[in-house]
C-alpha cells in the first residue's frame, strides 16, 4: 500500500482522507474499466466523465468563481487516476483545464451555465490553445475573431486539441486585434461544439488512448457575450490556466511511474532466473532500489511548491507560482523517464506482451507523440 500522502507533511487530514477514498474508488472503478480503453475511446472518455461526476470528483476540477482552487486535492486525483488509466486521467483534467478562464472571467450568466454543466458532466470540456504555427509561442496565434453587430467570427485552424470531437465546448484562443505596441491582440471565446462553422478536421492517432485533434473555424459565428474576460484578455487568461495546471502534469507522471514500479516489484518476485527470483539478484535489487528513489524525488518534487501561500492563496497565482510550476516540470519529468524506463529493463521480454501493465503506462507516458511525424508538437494536457 502507497503510503506517500499518509506519512509526508505536505498534506492536511482532508486530503490523506480523500486520498484513501481515491484508492478504494480506483480499484474498484477504474481498474475494471482501464482494460477497455483502446477499444472505443471517446465513449470510454464519456463513461469516465459521468463515473467521475457521480462520485463527486469533479468538484476539484471545475473552479468556483471567487474561491482558491486546491490543486493538492487536484494533483492527488491525477496521480491517482493516471496510475490505473491514462484516459481516466484527461477526463478529470480536461473538466478543468477546460474551464478554468471561464471561472475567472466570464459574464456570470455565461459562466454559470457552463461550469455548472462540466461539474456534473453534462458537457465535457476542451481548451484550444495550439495551432499548426503556434504552440508554447501563445503570441504567435494566427486564428482571428473579428467583430461583427453583436457577434464575433472566427476563422481558423486549431491543433493538438485534447478531447476533439468528444467536448461540447471549446475554449479558443484567437487574434481580436493588434495592440498599440504591435504585439497581437489575444482574446478567447467559449465556442460550442454545435456553432455552425466549427467542425474536427482531423483526429490525430495516438499511442495511447487519447482524443486528440485538429479543430477548423470557417466563419464560425459566436454571441459577443460568450467572449470570455475582456478584448485582449486572452493571453493573461492563458497563461494563469497553464500556470495554475502545469504542476499537475508531474503528478499524473508520478501516478503512471508508480504503477511500473508496483508491477516490477510484482514481476521480480514472480519471475525465477538461475534457482531464484529476480528480486533476489542483486542487479535487480539496485534497479528498484533507484526507482523507489526517483519516484519519491519527483512526488516531493511536485508537492512541496504546492505548500507555499503563493500558489493557494487564491484564484490568480502569481509570479513566484509561476516560477515554482515551471521549475518543477524538467526535474521531476526526468526522474519519471529513467523511473520508467527502468521498469522496461527489469521486465525486458515480458515488455512486449499485450497484457503488460508497465507497457501500457510507458505508452501511456508518451501519449503526446502521435503515431506519424508533424511540424509542431502540443503544449495541452
Amino acid at each position: 500500500m502507497d503510503t506517500f500522502i499518509q506519512t509526508t507533511p505536505f498534506f492536511s487530514s482532508e486530503h490523506r482522507a480523500l486520498a484513501g477514498r481515491l484508492a478504494q474508488f480506483s480499484e474498484r472503478e477504474i481498474e475494471a474499466r482501464a482494460g477497455d480503453d483502446e477499444r472505443e475511446t471517446d465513449e470510454a472518455l464519456r463513461g469516465y466523465v459521468l463515473l467521475l461526476a457521480e462520485n463527486d470528483l469533479l468538484k476539484h476540477a471545475v473552479a468556483r468563481p471567487g474561491q482558491p482552487f486546491d490543486l493538492r486535492s487536484f494533483c492527488i486525483i491525477r496521480e491517482t487516476l493516471s496510475y490505473s488509466s491514462s484516459l481516466a486521467d484527461l477526463a478529470f483534467v480536461m473538466q478543468g483545464l477546460g474551464t478554468y478562464a471561464i471561472s475567472l472571467a466570464a459574464t456570470e450568466h455565461v459562466r454559470d451555465f457552463w461550469l455548472a454543466r462540466a461539474a456534473i458532466g453534462k458537457a465535457i470540456a476542451a481548451f484550444a490553445l495550439t495551432e499548426p504555427e503556434a504552440g508554447s509561442d501563445v503570441a504567435a496565434l494566427k486564428t482571428t475573431a473579428r467583430r461583427e453587430d453583436d457577434s464575433y467570427i472566427i476563422d481558423g485552424r486549431k491543433r493538438f486539441i485534447s478531447n476533439a470531437g468528444v467536448a461540447d465546448f471549446y475554449t479558443v484562443f484567437a487574434r481580436t486585434g493588434t495592440r498599440e505596441d504591435g504585439r497581437a491582440e489575444i482574446s478567447a471565446f467559449i465556442v460550442s461544439a454545435r456553432m455552425p462553422g466549427f467542425s474536427v478536421a482531423e483526429r490525430t492517432e495516438m499511442i495511447a488512448p487519447h482524443p486528440i485533434g485538429e479543430l477548423e473555424f470557417k466563419s464560425c459565428k459566436v454571441p459577443a457575450e460568450d467572449m470570455i474576460g475582456k478584448p485582449g484578455d486572452g493571453l493573461r487568461l492563458s497563461l494563469q490556466t497553464l500556470d495554475m495546471f502545469r504542476a499537475s502534469v508531474g503528478a499524473a507522471a508520478c501516478g503512471m511511474a508508480r504503477r511500473a514500479l508496483d508491477e516490477s516489484l510484482l514481476y521480480a518476485r514472480s519471475r525465477q532466473q538461475f534457482g531464484k527470483p529476480l528480486a533476489g539478484h542483486q542487479l535487480i535489487q539496485e534497479k528498484l532500489a533507484d526507482m523507489a528513489t526517483e519516484l519519491d524525488a519527483a512526488r516531493l518534487l511536485v508537492i512541496a511548491p504546492l505548500t507555499r501561500r503563493t500558489l493557494a492563496s487564491g484564484p490568480r497565482p502569481g509570479k513566484p507560482a509561476r516560477r515554482n510550476s515551471s521549475q518543477l516540470k524538467p526535474p521531476a519529468g526526468s526522474s519519471i523517464k529513467r523511473c520508467r524506463f527502468t521498469a522496461a529493463r527489469v521486465w525486458y521480454g515480458a515488455l512486449w506482451s499485450n497484457a503488460c501493465t508497465v507497457m501500457r503506462a510507458l505508452c501511456a507516458s508518451m501519449k503526446a507523440l502521435p503515431k506519424s511525424k508533424s511540424s509542431s508538437l502540443p503544449i495541452n494536457s
